[in-house]
């Protein structure tokens, strides 16, 4: 393993770590799942510095990355709704729009032009205000308890950014399928 591969090692310990934090918060100790969760989430970030300040990028780090934030994020909602701490309607909401992501991306990849893990800003908003509304939900469980309204402030705002950023993603594919099948009907005319 070089040094260049270190961002990738950091995202599959990501994914390693969403067994014990599933495990830890379906028995209800938060405490240690809130620490991991927090581990998970300072080694999502410290891959992305070391990727950009060093330019260890890789294709396979482009789907690494997102691939353990979705199972990180995704099985927390899961478990949170079976537990009974979020509403099964955000993690519908959540998991609709990450499947349209992931359907679209292989779409846009294998009918437009190859994928490239770029994500607008409403989407990493997004996917920062799900970990803020898990991080305050995992601490009012174990440490102090975090007012509800400013849990539902959050709910809310995690449901707002999940629609924008699902509907900023239709409405970029969708301009680039546009431009691409009137670029080629141009092409067959001339």
């Amino acid at each position: 393993m070089t040094r260049k591969d270190l961002p990738n090692a950091i995202s599959v310990l990501r994914i390693v770590l969403v067994v014990p934090i599933v495990y830890l918060l379906l028995n209800k100790q938060f405490n240690p799942a809130l620490a991991l969760f927090v581990i998970a989430g300072v080694s999502d970030a410290l891959d992305g510095y070391l990727a950009k300040k060093y330019n260890w990028t890789s294709r396979l780090g482009s789907f690494l990355d997102p691939l353990a934030d979705k199972l990180l994020l995704v099985s927390c909602f899961a478990v949170c709704v079976v537990i009974e701490l979020i509403p099964v309607w955000l993690f519908a909401l959540v998991l609709c729009r990450d499947l349209l992501v992931a359907f679209g991306a292989l779409a846009c990849h294998f009918l437009l032009e190859k994928f490239h893990g770029d994500p607008p800003f409403s989407s990493k908003l997004n996917t920062a205000l799900q970990i803020v509304l898990l991080v305050m939900v995992f601490f009012s469980q174990s440490l102090v308890p975090i007012p509800i309204t400013w849990i539902e402030f959050m709910l809310y705002s995690v449901a707002a950014t999940t629609v924008v950023s699902g509907a900023e993603y239709i409405w970029k594919w969708g301009l680039k399928y546009w431009d691409t099948t009137s670029e080629n009907k141009e092409q067959d005319e001339q």
